[in-house]
């Protein structure tokens, strides 16, 4: 039976809607409404190769709701960078850090049309929450960028979040990824955190699910590569990791005792927290 239900009422303008966006995906998967019906098509497509597939875009959310709460809350962090942030759906890091202090900063960075539009629309009325279009792969177009240093003030702590943006990023088409962060951390004042994650072949039974995955994403909408634990540890260098380190996102400062079983996917996908002395 096709699928009745309506499309969303996103700004159209220079939106290709016949082709899957990421970011519109990964709203799919969050049980979001803003996404269109060749955007479920792709989900449906991963889910029919990984049924738990869903399990990785829920996990990292979750993941970065504890992050940025722990920095808001205890780490007294007021100013955040989310690079590749995706449309700002429900549980952002913008509410998350705003309900803990009213007055936290927090910049977006991303070049999707549909996040440029349909995200400035929704971020219309907060005047402490801002969205830049840049490439988060070209550091220099982000930290050189005047709305970043207009609302963040890079001469005391701030958080740079690249939560599961990495990991689309083909490193022969640019800088290698463990550059690309090195330019951002050094960019860094003492004192800052990286929020980090990204999709991971953990080299054991696990790895065909990331294998299917990847290609499946390599095949349709966007890359997407599954990198081992030296790869992603060598993207995090001139960092303090907070315990538990660089672990399955599940795994970093839950919530609560598991109580069920972990879906084979959540094993695909790490994170961490690190400090820059």
């Amino acid at each position: 039976m096709a699928d009745e239900r309506a499309e969303p009422e996103l700004p159209s303008a220079g939106i290709d809607t016949t082709t899957p966006s990421v970011a519109r995906a990964y709203d799919a998967a969050l049980g979001g409404k803003d996404n269109y019906e060749v955007d479920r098509q792709l989900l449906a497509q991963l889910n029919a190769a990984v049924p738990e597939v869903n399990e990785i875009a829920i996990t990292n959310r979750k993941f970065l709701i504890r992050a940025v709460e722990f920095l808001a809350r205890k780490a007294g962090i007021d100013q955040f960078l989310d690079c590749g942030s995706g449309l700002p759906t429900a549980e952002n890091t913008h509410q998350i850090a705003q309900r803990e202090n009213r007055d936290s900063r927090v910049v977006y960075v991303d070049n999707d049309p549909v996040v440029l539009a349909h995200g400035r629309a929704l971020l219309e009325d907060n005047d402490k929450t801002f969205l830049v279009g840049a490439n988060i792969f070209d550091p220099p177009a982000v930290l050189e960028n005047d709305t970043v240093h207009q609302h963040l003030d890079f001469t005391r702590p701030l958080a740079l979040l690249q939560v599961a943006t990495l990991h689309h990023h083909n490193p022969d088409e640019g800088l290698p990824p463990a550059e690309i962060m090195r330019q951002y951390i050094d960019a860094l004042p003492s004192g800052s955190y990286v929020v980090f994650s990204h999709f991971f072949d953990p080299e054991n039974e696990y790895s065909p699910i990331a294998h299917r995955v990847q290609e499946i994403l390599n095949a349709s909408i966007s890359r997407g590569y599954f990198r081992t634990r030296a790869e992603i540890e060598g993207m995090l260098t001139g960092l303090e990791l907070l315990p538990p380190g660089l672990v399955v996102n599940d795994d970093w400062y839950p919530t609560g005792p598991r109580t069920t079983p972990r879906p084979d996917a959540g094993n695909c996908i790490v994170a961490a927290v690190g400090r820059k002395p």
